[in-house]
């Protein structure tokens, strides 16, 4: 199993991603963003946290345009597995491959905190291991994370079991506490909490384990 590992000028979670997915016996590969393929055997793509861009304009919204997110957008296309972790979460909105909007948080603070979250569907790849409304704790680092839909969208969102995610106590102001969503077809799931910073007993909590574990199996889905 093959994860490439996105790298925009600003991120600064690609090492910890790696050294997660490593840890699970997956092979990594650092992708820049003025790459213009994946690599051939690649079965996910993620793109981690950090701050692409500076976060200027606003949070995603350069990244999109980088030739990376191009082909990206053609491998989810085509049935190929991408997540978006916080920052990734928001260039996955920005360049449509996932609805809705973050936003600043409501109280205008960066929140840095281990957070509780419940598992909404475990009808998809990402979190099939989990239990239905289990409780997790995964830590949250971000200063727009504050998830917003209309009110339609959000019917549907419901609806297809396209809200994988909450928060327990939306710390953040994020509409119906939606902590993590995936596209109609499950194969792209973006969260702002950080699963490659919850795989240690040393690190507060183990439980983003199962959800690399999921992901290191994908290929043996297909």
């Amino acid at each position: 199993m093959s994860v490439a590992i996105v790298r925009f000028p600003g991120t600064n979670c690609e090492f910890d991603t790696q050294y997660a997915f490593s840890l699970f016996g997956g092979v990594t590969y650092i992708v820049w963003h003025q790459d213009k393929s994946l690599p051939t055997d690649c079965h996910l793509v993620v793109i981690p946290g950090g701050f692409s861009y500076g976060d200027y304009l606003r949070c995603g919204a350069i990244a999109q345009f980088s030739p990376i997110m191009r082909v990206i957008k053609d491998f989810a296309l085509q049935g190929g597995y991408v997540l978006g972790i916080c920052n990734g979460f928001q260039i996955l909105c920005e360049a449509g491959l996932l609805p809705g909007a973050l936003k600043r948080n409501i109280n205008l603070h960066f929140i840095s905190q281990m957070q509780s979250l419940r598992i909404v569907s475990k009808n998809n790849a990402f979190l099939r291991s989990y239990a239905p409304n289990q409780e997790i704790r995964l830590p949250i680092a971000h200063a727009d994370g504050n998830y917003f839909i209309d009110e339609r969208e959000l019917l549907k969102l419901r609806a297809n079991e396209q809200i994988l995610l909450e928060y327990t106590d939306n710390p953040n102001g994020s509409v119906d506490s939606i902590a993590g969503i995936c596209n109609e077809k499950k194969n792209v799931f973006g969260l702002m909490p950080h699963p490659e910073r919850a795989i240690e007993d040393m690190l507060g909590s183990c439980d983003g384990k199962a959800m690399l574990d999921n992901l290191l199996h994908i290929a043996e889905m297909k």
